[in-house]
C-alpha cells in the first residue's frame, strides 16, 4: 500500500494538469529504506510526447545524486496519461528500473476528475496497490466523529478532575 501525503498528491495532479496534453513526470523523494515519501521532485518530460515520458538524462543524474547525498531514495515514480486510464503501458513496464518504487499514474482524460492508481512493477509484473492518502493537517488522534441530537443522561469529559 502507498500512503501519500494530501499535498504531495495534489502538487502531482496540478503538474499532470499543467503538462496536458503532454505527459508529466517527476519522483517523490523519502529517506532511504523508510517507504515514506516526503519530498516532491517534478521533472522534465524530455520526450514532450502525449503518449510517453522520458526522464531528461541530465536532470535524472542530478536528481539521483541529490537524493543520494540526502540520504533518500525514489518512494514515487510518477507520470500523466493524457487520454487513457491511470495503468501501466508495456512501454512503462518495461522502462520501469526501480524495484522498490511505487509507480503512480496519473489520468488528465477527464479534467472534472481526480484520477490516480498506484503500482509495483517487478521483473515485468505489474500489481495494484492501495493508496492512502493522508493530510497531514489532521490530527489523526483527534476525534472525527460526531453525534449530533443525542442527549446523555451523564457527560463525562475527559478533561474533567473526576
Amino acid at each position: 500500500m502507498l500512503s501519500i501525503d494530501r499535498s504531495i498528491v495534489d502538487a502531482i495532479v496540478a503538474h499532470a494538469r499543467r503538462d496536458h496534453p503532454d505527459e508529466a513526470c517527476g519522483v517523490v523523494a523519502g529517506p532511504a529504506g523508510s517507504d515514506t515519501p516526503t519530498r516532491h521532485i517534478p521533472m522534465d518530460n524530455a520526450a514532450r510526447s502525449m503518449t510517453f515520458y522520458e526522464f531528461d538524462s541530465m536532470e535524472q543524474l542530478r536528481v539521483w545524486r541529490e537524493m543520494d547525498d540526502r540520504d533518500e531514495e525514489p518512494v514515487v515514480i510518477y507520470h500523466s496519461h493524457t487520454a487513457t486510464e491511470a495503468y501501466p503501458s508495456r512501454t512503462d513496464v518495461s522502462f520501469a528500473g526501480e524495484p522498490g518504487a511505487h509507480y503512480l499514474l496519473v489520468s488528465t482524460r477527464d479534467p472534472d476528475t481526480e484520477e490516480i492508481r498506484s503500482f509495483r512493477i517487478v521483473d515485468g509484473v505489474v500489481t495494484e496497490e492501495q493508496v492512502r492518502i493522508e493530510d497531514a493537517t489532521v490530527d489523526p488522534h483527534a476525534v472525527q466523529s460526531y453525534m449530533f441530537g443525542q442527549s446523555p443522561a451523564t457527560v463525562d469529559y475527559e478533561c474533567s478532575d473526576r
